[in-house]
Parts: C-alpha cells; sequence; structure tokens
C-alpha cells in the first residue's frame, strides 16, 4: 500500500502549502533523501528536489556484515547525545581509536563509553559529570565490540 505524506511548510495556516508530495513504499524500506539541507537555524525555503531512494542502511552501516544495532540503556552518555533506549549502530570492522565511543566489554559486562588513551592509561569514559571514568588496569582483558557510528534518537513518543 501507497502512503502519501504531505509535508507542511511551517507557514501560517492560511498560507499552508504542500512542498512535496512523496510516495514511500513501506516494503522496499527505501525512503527518499532531499538534495538540500534541512535548516536548524533561521528558516529557509524549502525544496522539493528529491536526490534519491536510500535506506538508512545506506545512510548509517558502512559494512553490514560487522554491523550490529544495540539499545542503550542508563545515561552516563547523554552529554554525547546518546539517551536511555537509543538504538545505537556498533561497527566492528572500525579500528578503535583514541576518543572513540566504542562498545567494550570491561570486567565481564558490555558498556557504552568514550575510549581514552594517554601514554600507558586507557579509560573508558562516560559523557556525563555524574559519572567517574573506569581505569583499564587490564589492557589485555579489555574488548571491544565495536565503534559506534550512528545514533538513533526518538524526538516524540509513538
Amino acid at each position: 500500500m501507497n502512503h502519501l505524506l504531505y509535508v507542511y511548510t511551517g507557514y501560517p495556516m492560511s498560507a499552508i502549502s504542500v512542498i512535496g508530495r512523496i510516495r514511500v513504499e513501506p516494503a522496499s524500506g527505501l525512503l527518499p533523501v532531499f538534495t538540500s539541507r534541512l535548516s536548524c537555524g533561521f528558516p529557509s525555503p524549502a525544496e522539493d528536489l528529491i536526490e534519491e531512494m536510500s535506506s538508512l542502511d545506506d545512510i548509517a552501516v558502512a559494512n553490514p556484515p560487522a554491523t550490529y544495532l544495540v539499545r542503550s540503556g542508563g545515561d552516563s552518555m547523554v552529554d554525547a547525545g546518546i539517551w536511555p533506549d537509543d538504538v545505537i549502530v556498533v561497527d566492528r570492522s572500525k579500528k578503535a581509536v583514541n576518543r572513540s565511543i566504542v562498545v567494550a566489554i570491561h570486567e565481564g559486562e558490555f558498556v557504552c563509553k568514550r575510549l581514552v588513551i594517554s601514554g600507558d592509561v586507557v579509560l573508558l569514559c562516560p559523557e556525563n559529570k555524574s559519572y567517574s571514568p573506569i581505569v583499564v588496569s587490564d589492557k589485555e582483558g579489555l574488548i571491544i565490540w565495536g565503534v559506534c557510528t550512528f545514533n538513533l534518537h526518538r524526538l516524540c513518543p509513538v
């Protein structure tokens, strides 16, 4: 079944105009990608130019066989924009480097933290001042399960 989506331009009700009629095919998983950027500052006139059809995989997944999704829990990463119940895209093929946000196993527990390497010191740092960094004493025992590449964050309730 095709659905017709009407996009409201943000003008007063008396000046509502449809800036795009977008056919979305739910079964295909493809969504329209517009050529213009969305203004998140001073409003600009919207353009009705669809560049291509794309899936979220095309945008957020560079290496499908090495990528998985995980739902976040807790609030230790909120200052990095990762909130409880967000869906994080994790790529196991990416090399974790200093300042990467990673999924790691520390002392038998999965954690999502910022990896900080300073000389011989390795830290798993939260992005919330209410929490302290984890000092990794056994560097050989630290297992990185992937680098977090995208975060899918719900903006409004279902």
